[in-house]
């Protein structure tokens, strides 16, 4: 299998208990809109995401999906600066547990918070 030309990455779920309001989460803290669907007997929140993305996701309940701060951590895009999306994660109910962090010019910057159903996220920037 050669990968050079794709994403190893290509879907990535975030669990939650309380679907709704880890909609509500991502929504207030990304300023995006998530769209519901039922599949499989469960609830997917979809991510946007355009014909051209390699890479989508959703929050997921049911199908044994458990929020957890441990395991796997996803990046989510933080924008043209992380800053204003992590300074939303307090009020919408969510804790940052890493602030702002520079990895480097080529790298950019990162922070890590829980979300409301305490899953532990990243995000990435390069500003």
């Amino acid at each position: 299998m050669n990968n050079n030309s794709v994403n190893i990455a290509v879907w990535f779920e975030i669990p939650a208990i309380n679907f709704e309001r880890a909609v509500c989460f991502y929504q207030d803290i990304l300023d995006v809109e998530i769209v519901s669907i039922e599949l499989a007997g469960f609830k997917q929140g979809l991510f946007p995401h355009d014909d051209t993305s390699l890479v989508s996701g959703a929050i997921v309940c049911g199908m044994g999906a458990q929020p957890s701060r441990n395991g796997s951590v996803i990046y989510l895009n933080g924008g043209d600066d992380l800053e204003q999306v992590l300074s939303k994660v307090e009020g919408a109910g969510g804790e940052v547990i890493t602030a702002k962090t520079h990895l480097g010019d080529e790298i950019g910057y990162i922070a890590h918070f829980i979300d409301i159903e305490g899953n532990r996220i990243g995000l990435h920037s390069m500003n």
